[in-house]
């Protein structure tokens, strides 16, 4: 599935954890066809450095503190895109973590995964996730095509993990994949509630990108690696809602 999008000036995209890897790269794709993009970013030193590169290359680009786990900081961002744009065009939730190993490879420690580390897990990539775009969907109600984009991962898909002819089959992560399993269940009931309306809800799987997250086995370049994000946040009116995405593949769920 290709997209043409449409000239998207006049439209603004929040790009949680914003800063770096796939976030920043899909934000300099989203600003290069015109959107305003705004990083969404923990650390806002870091976001801030993150805009002023974009805007050295002509993108209209601001930066706002945003820690996933602080509702301070939601109800903060909630308030800047209200007071200054009075809508959300695009929500594309990108921030997570992945603390289990260094780098990605063949594993399984289920039996001995702490219960600390599952839920420092879903408290980045799932509950602070749901409740920043529960906060935040009075704002994309008001933009003419709402587009949510949450970044998940084939590691959440459950269909693949119990085929033995899979990519991901030998790599299993409870906490990571179980996090990003629960945001495309997010992803499918979010798009059910909304299916008459102009907001479109899709999961990407950016690929196995080289990022500090994707580690130093990782096969896809930044570039590529921001595609899939933007071609669901830029879905024309006809465009498929409640579906899981790596580029132009439907994956299943």
């Amino acid at each position: 599935m290709t997209t043409n999008p449409s000239n998207m000036d006049g439209k603004v995209a929040l790009i949680t954890g914003g800063n770096r890897g796939i976030g920043l790269e899909t934000a300099r794709q989203l600003g290069k066809l015109g959107a305003t993009v705004v990083i969404g970013s923990r650390d806002l030193e870091k976001g801030k450095v993150a805009a002023d590169t974009l805007r050295t290359l002509g993108i209209q680009a601001e930066s706002i503190k945003l820690d996933m786990n602080l509702a301070e900081d939601h109800q903060a961002a909630y308030n800047f895109f209200e007071q200054r744009y009075g809508k959300l065009d695009m929500l594309i939730n990108n921030a997570g973590i992945q603390i289990e190993i260094e780098d990605l490879a063949p594993i399984n420690e289920t039996s001995t995964v702490s219960p600390a580390v599952m839920r420092e897990t879903f408290d980045a990539n799932f509950f602070s996730m749901v409740e920043l775009t529960q906060l935040l969907l009075p704002l994309i109600r008001k933009a003419p095509a709402g587009r949510i984009v949450n970044v998940s991962s084939a590691l959440g898909s459950n269909t693949l993990h119990a085929n033995p002819s899979a990519q991901i089959y030998d790599v299993k992560l409870l906490a990571y994949d179980a996090s990003k399993a629960a945001m495309n269940t997010f992803t499918t009931h979010l798009a059910h509630e909304l299916k008459d309306t102009p907001i479109k809800v899709n999961s990407a799987y950016p690929g196995w990108v080289k990022t500090p997250m994707g580690g130093k086995y990782a096969d896809m370049d930044l570039e590529d690696g921001g595609k899939t994000s933007v071609m669901l946040a830029t879905l024309p009116s006809d465009g498929p809602t409640g579906k899981f995405y790596h580029m132009d593949t439907e994956l299943p769920w």
